[in-house]
């Protein structure tokens, strides 16, 4: 999983709103970020597959080829880390988007400086740690996480995570055998504050857990707390 920089990242933005597309995109690059603006599926699945990019904004709703389907193809190919611009209201399309690999997403309409915001809390949960003398790795039983390296490995087996799920688990693991809020994870996970009725952590928890073997007896290494939130077990 290779490090990324929020400083200077390359952004790729998808949206068929050419208008809309030009003023998010102008608002990124006055913060620093350099953009790239696409209008289509076509043009966004073979851009983000370039390795150009740090992060890639994808709005759902998209004639030809959708960005349901542009994140399909975007995961297939790898985990660059994408944000989706959903309909707001739009659950469906918003889990679905989770389910399949989506770090965070963003409801429209949004300002820019909420997406720019947004953008640059996955990119620096991504980054990994600072230049220098590689920490030790996180162990927890079979699993083995190097946040510095944004790697992790279960039974000598490497994970394939996406960015987000990355900082949920490693949040848990840092907090193994105590249940972890779902405020804490939103906050150091996602980058944002806990909303109620938001299901992104409970989709990206649950595709983490399909990712590790389960306890001897059958259970999830991660069990839901009821009216706390998720627990990492430490056998």
């Amino acid at each position: 999983m290779p490090v990324m920089n929020a400083m200077n990242a390359k952004v790729l933005l998808v949206d068929d709103d050419v208008e809309l597309a030009g003023m998010l995109g102008d608002y990124l690059e006055r913060e620093g970020f350099a953009t790239v603006v696409v209008h289509n599926g076509e043009a966004a699945v073979a851009a983000a597959r370039s390795g150009e990019f740090a992060i890639a904004v994808v709005d759902v709703m998209m004639p030809g080829i959708s960005g349901i389907e542009v994140l399909r193809q975007i995961r297939a190919a790898g985990s660059l880390p994408v944000l989706m611009l959903t309909a707001r209201g739009d659950d469906v399309d918003r889990i679905l988007g989770l389910e399949l690999g989506a770090d965070d997403y963003v409801p429209k309409p949004c300002t820019p400086r909420e997406l720019t915001a947004r953008v640059r809390a996955i990119l620096r949960r991504a980054g990994g740690g600072e230049p220098g003398t590689p920490a030790a790795p996180l162990v927890i039983g079979a699993l083995t996480l190097w946040p510095e390296q944004r790697r992790a490995v279960w039974a000598e087996k490497t994970l394939e995570l996406t960015s987000t799920e990355f900082n949920l688990l490693e949040v848990l693991a840092r907090n193994a055998g105590r249940a972890v809020s779902k405020d804490e994870l939103s906050e150091q996970g996602l980058g944002r504050a806990f909303l109620r009725y938001d299901r992104s952590i409970d989709v990206h928890v649950s595709s983490i857990r399909q990712k590790l073997e389960p306890l001897a007896d059958g259970r999830s290494r991660i069990q839901t707390v009821f009216r706390k939130g998720y627990q990492l077990i430490k056998a």
